[in-house]
This record gives structure tokens, C-alpha cells and sequence, in this order.
């Protein structure tokens, strides 16, 4: 399939890729992995070989980046998983963490009954939750696994043994961020040296106390983690820290479980998509996106136009006052996902948007169910990973794993670090008229998250398209838009990926690249007040249905943030 790219794809690759102007996309008959580590890659890559499932290769993928990419994801945090087989059944697991049993509405309150300043509890034990990706993984082995569950950790325990070299991304990482509250021993002989530096890139990184712990957890299966020495460490770890302890007992994690969820999924042109419902923002806020752009042509627009920018702004602006008044756990609270979806809904709610000119203040609708409105206050999260994976047989894996902040709380625990997640929930439980928040903190709730795992499936109800991104909030812009250039402007999912991002939950920010500035200013001039460049801080994976085989998507601002050079 040729493919060809237009003008501002083009201007954005230069500066970051060798890929030509037009390419011939490779067929791949077993499977594809796409990761943002290249070890991670390799360790995925390698389960298929050995004839192991899409979920097989995934779960060796996640465990892997907990050792090669430990400031974004990891089994010491949670994840959401989309698995659909090649004649289109589709399987959602909700690995997201969970508050401890201690926690309420006050949990970030000081005692003048304000918000505590973020910084105050990140690093720190009071915002760890019970971490869920390895519940997840075992949930999912269990229906979808092919392999041996012990199989799946050996390549993560040989390189943690063996070693693997210090990226540039994350020696920029270590030396970014303030350790001076959490630093232990075991966290400075992996990866600082004796001046207490970030070690050089390129130095070969060992984590032997890692590699015991995968030993145990591939002999013994999730109990290693959730009872035991290792449940001990961890709520001790949590609570007798001295920076910012918070109540974390044994029986917070033994009582953890996984979920199986109903995927959300709504019809976009000819194709169905699908990603995760609550806790998780990404499939209303995505799906709603795409909903009230569908009445405008937007192949026609194409992605050189400021009015399709405009447009897009716009529909981000408008999902996100619904997001923010609706979002939370569904287990918890009353999320009226069906009537945010609905397409009379959605219609009327699209046709606030004017292509001249932007809109100022945009509140929520009243979408069928909804039973509470009001705003939170969450600080952005961001240390987060996403990777897809295809196998030989068509199924196929899109999982977005994360610990919340770079390095999560800072806290270690048997080589991994612990999620600082519970800050994703809402500071404040209630807003200023005293109306109860989606998002507020409870015994054993799930934060909401913008992870936004995602499968495209064509009008046959075949997958063709498994994608998903990091980088907090902006995970849900970056998913909507590599989805339209999939779609409306006929991209393989490589193009759509390195077309240059925009995120506009209200103020409007504009990825870097050539056209930035002329982009921005005919913004201006349609009347979007606080328009802002921002330099490239986004991280998307996919996999791709080509011809009858996959291919791998990359996302070459990470490549060359971790290899120091562009994506091959």
C-alpha cells in the first residue's frame, strides 16, 4: 500500500526521521509489537517467536518496561487492556489501582480543609494506590495465554541479570528529578554513581534485586505480589515511609482483583471503534471528539488546514467540559456514558461549533443519566506507556500501562517503583456549591485516567488498527487525532503518529514544528484567545493491519528521546 504524506507531516519528519516521502509499508506475517523501549520491543518479539499469543507478548512487554522504563510504567502501577481476536470479539481489563481501605474524601485535605500542595505528596506514600497490572496480566494469561505464565518473564530477568545500557531519556529523567526524599541504597547502586549523578548514558545497568522478585513472581504467580514478603514491603513501604505515610495494609492488596469490563465503542465513518470505559476518560472523551467532528468533512479540510485545527480545538474543548463533570469509577459513581455518546446528543452538542470562530466558555451538557456535575481538581498525570501488539493469528493487544508521575511516589520496592497514582484523583470532594466531585477519593475507588487504549475495526468488523498514547491528559488528543488521520486522511498509522499534535481542553497548544507559528496565528484569528507552541512531549504506539499482515508504528519524538537518534 503507497503512501504518501502531505506538507506538515512532512516538515515534522524531517527534523526526526529518515523515512522518505513516500514509502512501500513491509507485510509482516507473525505479528508486530510496538512499544516505546527498543528492549521492550524485542522482549515481545521474542514470546511471538516462541509461538506465543498477542496477550502473551504484551504481558512479557509490560514487565520489561517495569526494568527498562521504570519512570513511566511498571507492575508497581495499573494499566487498561483492549484484546480482540481477528473476527472482532472484543475483551477490556481494568487493571487500574485502587485506593487503599483508609482513604476518603479528606485524603489530600489539610487541616484548614484545603488541598494540600501536590508536591507535598508526590514522592511520598500518601499517594500510592494498589497497584493492578499484575492482577491484569494474570486475568488476561488466564483467558488469552498461550505460553507458560513463567515464560513470560525471562527476557525481562536475563536483561535485568545481564544488563541493558542507560538511554538518553532516561538519564534526562534520573537527573530531572528530585530524589533527595526518597533516594535509597538500592536506588542509587542501580542508577546513580558515587557523586550521586545520574550514571552515563550508555552504562550497562544491572537490577539483580528485580530479577529475585520475577523469579518468585513467574514461579509463584500473582500471590508473590499480593501476599507475602512482597505485600509486607509494600505497606511498609507506604506507611512508615517518612515522607508522607498514609495507612497501606496487606489486606489492601491481597483484596485486589482485575476487572473485566464492557468495552465503549461508537461507530466513526464506516469503521467501529472501541477503547476503554470508566474508570478510564479515553473511550467517551475520544469517542465524543470524533462524534462531533463527524458532521464536517474533514478529508476535505485535510491536515495542512487551519479550519480542520480549528474544528479539532473545538470538539476537544467541548468533550472536555463533559469529561471533567462525568468522569470517575463507575463502580462508584453514576457515569452516564450511553447518553455522552448518543448521537442525537452529540449532534446537538456539535452544533455549537461555529468553523469561524471559537467558542469562549463551554459547560457541560446534559447527556441522558448524567446525575452530578461538578468540577475536580487533578493535577496532570504523565509517566505512562503504551504499547500494541499483533500476533500471527490476528489478535491483537492495545494496553497503556503507567505509575502516574516520572518515577511514580519515588518509592522502591523489591527493584520496581511504586504509582503515585491516587493523585489523579480530585483534591477537593465537592466543588464551591458543595455538589459532590466524580473523581473524589473513596475506600478502594479507581482514579480517573486518560488512558486511552484503543482498536479501529473496519466495515467487515476486522481489527485493523490497535493505538494508544502517554502523556497524560494529552493522551486522549493524541489518540483522536492519529484515529482522523487514519481514517479521514487515509494514513498508515507510522504518518498518523508523526503528524504534529495539538492539545485543547481550552487553552490551545500546538506541537512544535515549522508550521506552528502560521498555525497558531490563523487560530488567533478565529478567535482563540490563548493559543501556546509547546515543545514535543508526546508518546504514541501502534500496530497496523496491512494487506494481510501487521506492521509496527513508532513514535519517533521517543525514539529519539531514548535512542539519541531518529527512528529507524
Amino acid at each position: 500500500m503507497l503512501r504518501t504524506m502531505t506538507p506538515l507531516a512532512a516538515l515534522l519528519l524531517a527534523s526526526c526521521s529518515t523515512l522518505p516521502e513516500t514509502y512501500e509499508e513491509p507485510q509482516v506475517a507473525v505479528g508486530a509489537v510496538s512499544a516505546a523501549e527498543p528492549r521492550a520491543v524485542a522482549a515481545g518479539e521474542e514470546i511471538l517467536a516462541k509461538g506465543g499469543s498477542a496477550t502473551d507478548a504484551a504481558i512479557a512487554v509490560l514487565v520489561t518496561l517495569t526494568l527498562v522504563e521504570p519512570q513511566s510504567s511498571g507492575i508497581g502501577g495499573g494499566g487498561f487492556m483492549l484484546r480482540a481476536d481477528n473476527q472482532g470479539n472484543i475483551t477490556t481489563y481494568d487493571g487500574r489501582e485502587r485506593a487503599p481501605m483508609a482513604a476518603g474524601p479528606d485524603w489530600f485535605l489539610g487541616p484548614d480543609g484545603e488541598p494540600v500542595p501536590f508536591r507535598s505528596v508526590v514522592p511520598g506514600g500518601r499517594s500510592v494506590g494498589v497497584p493492578g497490572n499484575v492482577a491484569l496480566m494474570k486475568m488476561a494469561h488466564d483467558a488469552h495465554g498461550k505460553l507458560e505464565w513463567s515464560e513470560l518473564f525471562a527476557p525481562a530477568i536475563a536483561l535485568a541479570r545481564g544488563g541493558f545500557p542507560m538511554t538518553n531519556r532516561l538519564h534526562t529523567m534520573l537527573g530531572n528529578e528530585d530524589f533527595s526524599r526518597t533516594l535509597t541504597a538500592e536506588q542509587r547502586a542501580i542508577y546513580f554513581d558515587a557523586e550521586g549523578n545520574a550514571k552515563p548514558v550508555g552504562t550497562m545497568l544491572t537490577n539483580p534485586v528485580f530479577a529475585d522478585f520475577l523469579e518468585r513472581l513467574a514461579a509463584d504467580g500473582p500471590s508473590a505480589f499480593y501476599t507475602g514478603a512482597n505485600a509486607r514491603a509494600i505497606a511498609d513501604k507506604v506507611s512508615l515511609t517518612e515522607v508522607a505515610p498514609a495507612p497501606m495494609t496487606t489486606a489492601d492488596l491481597a483484596a485486589y482483583e482485575a476487572m473485566e469490563r464492557a468495552p465503549v465503542c461508537a461507530e466513526y465513518r464506516t469503521y467501529y471503534v472501541c477503547s476503554m470505559g470508566p474508570p478510564s476518560s479515553g473511550a467517551t472523551t475520544v469517542l465524543q471528539i470524533l462524534g462531533l467532528l463527524e458532521r464536517f468533512d474533514l478529508a476535505a479540510l485535510g491536515p495542512d488546514s487551519p479550519a480542520f485545527w480549528h474544528l479539532f480545538a473545538e470538539a476537544s474543548k467541548v468533550a472536555w467540559a463533559d469529561r471533567n463533570a462525568y468522569l470517575g469509577d463507575a463502580d462508584f459513581v453514576s457515569v452516564p456514558v450511553a447518553g455522552m455518546l448518543d448521537k442525537t446528543y452529540l449532534a446537538g452538542r456539535s452544533a455549537m461549533i461555529d468553523p469561524e470562530s471559537a467558542l469562549t466558555d463551554v459547560a457541560p451538557g446534559s447527556p441522558a443519566g448524567a446525575v452530578q456535575v461538578a468540577f475536580g481538581m487533578e493535577p496532570n498525570e504523565n509517566g505512562t506507556s503504551h504499547f500494541a501488539v499483533a500476533d500471527g493469528e490476528g489478535n491483537v493487544v492495545s494496553l497503556t500501562s503507567t505509575i502516574e508521575g516520572a518515577f511514580g511516589s519515588g518509592l522502591m520496592v523489591n527493584g520496581y517503583f511504586l504509582n503515585n497514582e491516587l493523585t489523579d484523583f480530585s483534591f477537593r470532594p465537592v466543588d464551591e456549591a458543595g455538589n459532590p466531585v466524580a473523581n473524589a477519593v473513596a475506600a478502594g475507588k479507581r482514579p480517573r485516567s486518560s488512558m486511552s487504549p484503543t482498536i479501529v475495526f473496519d466495515e467487515e468488523g476486522t481489527p485493523v488498527l490497535a493505538i494508544g498514547a502517554a502523556g497524560g491528559p494529552t493522551i486522549i488528543t493524541q489518540t483522536a487525532k492519529n484515529i482522523i488521520a487514519y481514517i479521514d486522511f487515509g494514513y498508515g498509522a507510522q504518518q498518523a503518529i508523526y503528524l504534529p499534535n495539538m492539545y485543547a481542553p481550552g487553552v490551545v497548544m500546538i506541537e512544535e514544528h515549522d508550521g506552528a507559528e502560521a498555525l497558531a496565528a490563523a487560530l488567533r484569528d478565529r478567535g482563540h484567545a490563548d493559543v501556546r507552541i509547546i515543545a514535543p512531549r508526546f508518546k504514541a504506539n501502534a500496530v497496523e493491519r496491512v494487506n494481510s499482515g501487521w506492521v509496527a508504528a513508532f513514535d519517533p519524538r521517543t525514539q529519539k528521546d531514548v535512542l539519541g537518534v531518529a527512528a529507524p
